[in-house]
């Protein structure tokens, strides 16, 4: 199988001193159900490097969990060490897929301002645009109304709240919506994510 590489998000446990990484275990359900290996990435910039370098990962996911620091997080080995991840995607053309927090990473990465949302915690919604129209989890505090010319509005929210984007140039897709929290998991999320790691249209 294809290897897909997946971040995963930083819990603080002060009574033992420790920072922990940890990811839902739907995630590498939803990557193995897309039709990839699963291997999980530590928020050691170094180390994940390295394993990019060694594995030669068809694509690479950023999941939820953690605002990034300057929006109130306290992950800034997370915050680094996806920013390293996308420059080198960039250099070396991997596909990413962001959800949530990872989008949330792809729109600050690329210049786009966060900013306080309401009522998109624990909800389903309607988003609608490109992508059609359908209903979508959402858990996220933080969202973006406009974004530069570097990416493109896949699908926004009622509110204006843009819920799904990809770069105009390179393999990189964000959605709001948690793929993984979907049970049975959605089609058409992931024939998304084939067709973004194929480096075939995601709009068609």
């Amino acid at each position: 199988m294809k290897i897909v590489l997946y971040t995963q998000r930083v819990d603080v446990i002060e009574s033992y001193g420790e920072r922990r990484d940890c990811a839902d275990q739907n995630i590498p359900r939803f990557i193995e159900a897309c039709g990839y290996l699963p291997l999980p990435l530590p928020n050691i910039r170094n180390i994940a490097e390295k394993m990019i370098e060694q594995t030669n990962p068809v694509g690479i996911v950023l999941t939820g969990g953690n605002s990034l620091v300057k929006y109130g997080g306290d992950a800034s080995d997370r915050d680094e060490t996806e920013r390293r991840i996308l420059d080198i995607s960039l250099e070396r053309d991997i596909p990413v897929y962001g959800f949530c927090r990872g989008m949330q990473m792809i729109l600050d990465y690329f210049g786009c301002k966060l900013e306080q949302v309401q009522r998109h915690v624990a909800v389903h919604h309607i988003v609608s645009g490109v992508l059609g129209e359908f209903g979508v989890n959402s858990f996220h505090n933080q969202g973006c109304y406009r974004v530069n010319d570097t990416l493109e509005v896949l699908a926004q929210a009622q509110d204006g709240v843009i819920e799904a984007v990809r770069h105009k140039e390179k393999h990189i897709l964000g959605t709001m919506w948690h793929p993984e929290r979907e049970n049975p998991f959605v089609p058409a999320d992931i024939q998304r994510l084939q067709k973004l790691f194929d480096g075939t249209d995601i709009r068609a």
